[in-house]
């Protein structure tokens, strides 16, 4: 491995409903509040238990909220980010980017050198093991004769 990480990143429309306590999740970010280094973007923080984005399912901690009903978030500062979540309405569409990390280096990988699948001893010591159980079985069934 080359100790570096790669993410992919994906977009995702979600629509939400409004529920009795809102949205149901809180937000981190801003120009003046940074959360990630060099990205003054606005990131889900927190998903509330049993809110209209739990309910929902899709959006998860962590992701980057880039528009809301189809406003830009962009160079936005925290209480104005909150602000447009706040005045969205009843029906709210959120445009959100996700990094998902790729996989580095093999899948399979058991580390004893070989990466292309089990070790040797995973696959003997259980057939042996049958083996074993299925001569002894032979050896008392011909005792009983």
């Amino acid at each position: 491995m080359n100790g570096r990480v790669d993410y992919l990143l994906t977009e995702e429309e979600i629509h939400l409903t409004r529920g009795p306590a809102g949205l149901g999740f809180n937000i981190v970010g801003g120009t003046d509040q940074q959360f990630m280094p060099s990205d003054s973007g606005i990131f889900v923080s927190r998903i509330k238990e049993n809110g209209a984005a739990a309910l929902d399912g899709r959006l998860q901690e962590g992701d980057k909220v880039l528009a809301v009903n189809g406003k830009d978030l962009k160079n936005l500062l925290h209480q104005d980010a909150v602000d447009l979540f706040r005045n969205a309405g009843y029906a709210v569409s959120l445009k959100v980017q996700r990094k998902l990390q790729v996989q580095n280096g093999p899948v399979n990988h058991r580390g004893d050198g070989d990466p292309r699948g089990l070790p040797l001893a995973a696959v003997l010591v259980p057939v042996l093991a049958l083996a074993a159980i299925a001569a002894w079985a032979f050896v008392r069934s011909r005792q009983r004769l």
